[in-house]
């Protein structure tokens, strides 16, 4: 067994054992390594609340709390430790203080909707907090856009592991085939976006 699938089984023995701390730890660390799937544990959670082990209000709470804490702590990577550390060496990497401006500007139009529903796309959901931090997003808007993104998702997830019951793994499937897709059209538009800004006179 591979380090990630141990890391994922791991991850799903301490969502079945039940409870709110234990499924709001797993959600933490799942925003932190991305490589365990909310599409795995939430319809788990889900299973938990149709055999009565755990009240479907509680799940989301905590699913949703974890993820809010997950969050936190990457955006405070981006904006104590990456935005600093940018401006401090943009001199060896050749970046200018007007091309980190207008990236800073640039997230302040588009950031909000980016944070929201990138809370539905794997990795981009760990990600997208770094970058909101370096653009010095408010906290509290920071906050209430996770916390929304983050409930709405968990919410799907929950919902469709509890209705389906000892089937919920098929909701883990479906809707990891899909992310995966949806995260390979945003990976391909964000290279193609890095290619055209390259072509650029000047770049």
């Amino acid at each position: 067994m591979t380090v990630l699938a141990a890391a994922v089984d791991q991850a799903v023995r301490i969502v079945a054992a039940g409870g709110a701390w234990p499924l709001a730890a797993v959600m933490l660390v799942e925003n932190l390594f991305p490589p365990i799937p909310s599409e795995i544990v939430l319809p788990l959670a889900g299973f938990a609340v149709d055999r009565g082990t755990m009240s479907p209000v509680v799940a989301l709470g905590a699913a949703t709390s974890g993820s809010v804490v997950g969050a936190w702590m990457l955006y405070g990577v981006g904006r104590w430790g990456a935005r600093p550390a940018a401006y401090r060496f943009r001199h060896v990497v050749r970046l200018p203080a007007a091309d980190l401006d207008r990236a800073d500007a640039w997230f302040d139009r588009h950031g909000p909707s980016l944070v929201f529903w990138g809370r539905m796309v794997p990795l981009v959901r760990s990600v997208v907090s770094v970058p909101a931090g370096m653009s010095e997003m408010p906290m509290g808007r920071f906050t209430l856009l996770t916390a929304a993104g983050s409930l709405l998702w968990n919410a799907v997830l929950i919902a469709a592991g509890w209705l389906l019951g000892r089937s919920w793994a098929l909701v883990s499937e479906t809707v990891g085939h899909a992310s995966v897709v949806v995260a390979g059209v945003l990976a391909a538009l964000a290279v193609y976006g890095v290619i055209r800004l390259l072509q650029r006179p000047g770049q």
